[in-house]
């Protein structure tokens, strides 16, 4: 083998070594997600990416979306989108774990996550309706 290819190889081992070590743990993450997500859920997430959530306290409905700013909705009764609500905990860490953080938050202490949470209130979005899954 030449010199070129021989380091063309390297580069080509290095590039997968260093890819492998930044995407690995956001593959963890989703992995944990996925464990932790009712069936109902589950279905959801790999058929669109998001999940719902029903508040442990006061029982209305959240869509927890990928991301980390604005990226959990709240509807309605009727399934018009309220609210958009921002909280994420503290740390480098991958989505699914955020979003994980994000659904054990809202089913468990609900209350306290939202008076802490980042909210934007949104104007003219009455045609936005929730789909049942």
């Amino acid at each position: 083998m030449n010199d070129t290819k021989r380091s063309f190889s390297s580069l080509i081992r290095l590039i997968g070594r260093t890819a492998w070590r930044v995407f690995r743990p956001e593959v963890r993450a989703v992995e944990l997600l996925k464990e932790n997500l009712s069936e109902t859920q589950l279905k959801q997430y790999e058929q669109h990416r998001h999940f719902d959530v029903i508040g442990g306290q006061s029982g209305k409905r959240y869509r927890i979306c990928p991301g980390a700013s604005m990226n959990i909705d709240e509807y309605d009764a009727d399934g018009r989108l309220v609210t958009s609500w921002c909280f994420v905990p503290e740390g480098p860490l991958g989505t699914g774990d955020v979003m994980l953080a994000q659904k054990f938050a809202l089913e468990l202490f609900e209350t306290d996550a939202l008076s802490i949470a980042g909210r934007a209130r949104l104007v003219g979005t009455s045609s936005m309706r929730y789909r049942r899954p």
